[in-house]
């Protein structure tokens, strides 16, 4: 199942980034609520699917994440999501460690949370250019 799943998720991520760079057929103003629904819908799409990835190795037996300060059983499945969310919008509080492979895995996710808004204003302006 793991083996199915890894790759679709991934796949999942890597279409909905791709979205940012082929040219949108679908002409707007500069900022538009569609603009900010079509944002918010990518930076959903790579919370859920990163986070996702986490909890499929931890559902193998391999985990990637550590919480800090916790003796008792940690919730995966809210700290997946959570950490997946302050890696993408930020470097993270500290209260969530990635190890091993999730080192790898939280540094791809956090250049795309840096590239996100940078490639979305690029495709603002080269598409409100297309119209003038």
């Amino acid at each position: 199942m793991f083996i199915f799943l890894l790759p679709l998720v991934i796949f999942c991520i890597f279409m909905s980034l791709r979205t940012l760079f082929v040219p949108n057929t679908v002409k707007g103003k500069l900022v538009s609520i569609d603009n900010f629904l079509y944002l918010g819908s990518v930076y959903l799409t790579v919370i859920i699917g990163f986070g996702l990835i986490y909890l499929l190795f931890e559902l193998i037996g391999m985990p990637l994440l550590r919480e800090v300060n916790t003796q008792d059983h940690q919730n995966i499945f809210e700290t997946s999501f959570y950490f997946s969310a302050m890696t993408l919008f930020s470097v993270g509080n500290g209260d969530v460690i990635p190890h091993g492979l999730g080192r790898i895995i939280t540094v791809t996710e956090a250049l795309i949370g840096y590239t996100l808004p940078a490639a979305f204003v690029a495709r603002v302006v080269f598409d409100r250019e297309k119209v003038s």
